[in-house]
């Protein structure tokens, strides 16, 4: 069908393109099935190393559906200067799943909850004066940190690939099986399918992954056991407690976070769009990432951030439809209100996922080299990527080099290359001096 007689299709792909609703929806789903297991994994981790009830945890979910949800729209339709008007995905990320681990256990998941807020108010008002501080972060940096979270993501997808860290079948037959048909199925769909349909890959994957994993008997139905049929997020459900040493921890990896915000926000300027991010998005996407972290605390959640997955999933497909990735906000606000629904979405085989996120990260990884090319392969640019990457990379291979230093310290950047290789690219950047063409 050409572009006179379907029109709406090919504005999937423009920001603001008019897309009717049934055409919306699978994309929006897409987008919902790629980062939904991962968006639950850190609260399941953290409320166990909490000592959080199975009630408790079932209660996060629900409202991580739901803070997640409202915070892609503000992120794509924004409030003030809140939101940066770009299709981000938001959802809970792994960034503070290692210091949460440490502030729950030692002084209890009220304090994790008090410095949330307070960590995620100093984001967000950080993200509104961006552009006085952004200056220090120059392409080459975001296109490192990019880069990194592209690194990053790999170790995740493989592990889903194999069952999930931890899974008692880690590694399985079955697991191999299961993430290389759907794997087969992403692909084959990608290369045979006409025109629009193909960005509809990772999509069709997640279905027949999901078929052939009820076929072999991998999908625990037990979650639809003690399902409300509608159930609402409690308001201040735990006191929040505010520790001064929890809070200096937790709002240090806001800034992490904020980095990974910034890189995620250029990946998919860079991809989609094919430009560098204005100093009012990446304002704007701040912003949200801390205030509706903020918003998340007061129902009892995790911080809410840009999802790594979803930029990686629009470099693939291309569609940056506001609309249509709005369906898939709708979708997970839904879901969050009705259990079940949440329920059969949890059900979805980690292998499944990570089938269809092994190339979906590795288009990140991709982007952030096409970066590092545009800033130009100067001595200074290569020195700088170069050294951060190694270092980033490289040290938090061996995190026990870290054990001289601090707790704090090894808390934040043993085990996060991302936090490495902005730290390390950001006083590369600032000591290795200009030469006079790049004046």
């Amino acid at each position: 069908m050409d572009k006179k007689n379907n029109p709406s299709m090919d504005n999937i792909y423009t920001l603001d393109g008019k897309v009717s609703v049934g055409k919306a929806i699978p994309f929006g789903l897409q987008h919902v099935l790629a980062m939904f297991v991962a968006n639950i994994a850190p609260i399941m981790i953290i409320a166990g190393t909490c000592g959080l009830s199975t009630a408790d945890t079932a209660h996060l979910i629900q409202t991580a559906m739901i803070i997640a949800g409202v915070g892609t729209l503000i992120q794509i339709f924004p409030i003030w200067r809140v939101g940066s008007r770009l299709p981000i995905v938001m959802g809970i990320s792994f960034t503070f799943v290692s210091i949460f681990c440490y502030v729950g256990p030692k002084y209890g998941y009220p304090t994790v909850i008090g410095a949330i807020i307070v960590g995620g108010i100093v984001e967000g008002l950080l993200g509104l004066f961006a552009k006085y501080w952004r200056k220090i972060i120059a392409p080459i940096v975001a296109a490192c940190v990019v880069t990194a979270i592209g690194f990053s993501l790999l170790s995740v997808g493989a592990n889903s690939f194999a069952g999930g860290a931890g899974s008692e079948n880690f590694g399985s037959k079955e697991n191999w099986i299961l993430g290389t048909c759907t794997l087969l199925a992403c692909l084959l769909f990608n290369f045979f399918a006409k025109k629009h349909w193909k960005q509809l890959s990772v999509l069709f994957g997640l279905v027949v992954g999901y078929i052939i994993a009820v076929c072999m008997g991998m999908v625990d139905f037990s979650a639809f056991k003690d399902a409300e049929i509608v159930s609402f997020p409690a308001i201040l459900p735990y006191k929040p407690t505010f520790n001064i040493s929890a809070i200096i921890s937790v709002t240090m990896i806001f800034l992490v976070s904020a980095t990974e915000t910034i890189g995620d926000t250029s990946a998919l300027t860079a991809t989609a769009f094919n430009r560098e991010a204005t100093d009012r998005e990446i304002s704007g996407a701040l912003a949200c990432d801390g205030l509706v972290s903020s918003l998340s605390a007061l129902f009892g959640c995790m911080p809410i951030t840009s999802f790594s997955q979803n930029v990686g999933l629009i470099a693939m497909t291309k569609v940056v439809n506001r609309f249509a990735i709005a369906t898939g906000a709708g979708i997970m606000i839904l879901a969050g209100f009705f259990p079940a629904v949440g329920a059969a979405l949890a059900t979805l085989p980690e292998a499944v996922l990570g089938g269809c996120t092994i190339m979906m990260f590795g288009n990140i990884v991709v982007s952030g080299l096409q970066m590092i090319g545009n800033c130009g392969f100067t001595q200074r640019n290569i020195t700088i990527a170069a050294l951060s990457l190694s270092i980033g990379l490289g040290f938090t291979q061996a995190p026990a080099m870290f054990a001289i230093f601090p707790d704090i310290v090894y808390t934040i950047f043993a085990e996060n290359c991302v936090a490495v290789v902005f730290v390390v690219a950001i006083i590369l950047n600032l000591v290795i001096p200009k030469d006079k063409t790049e004046q």
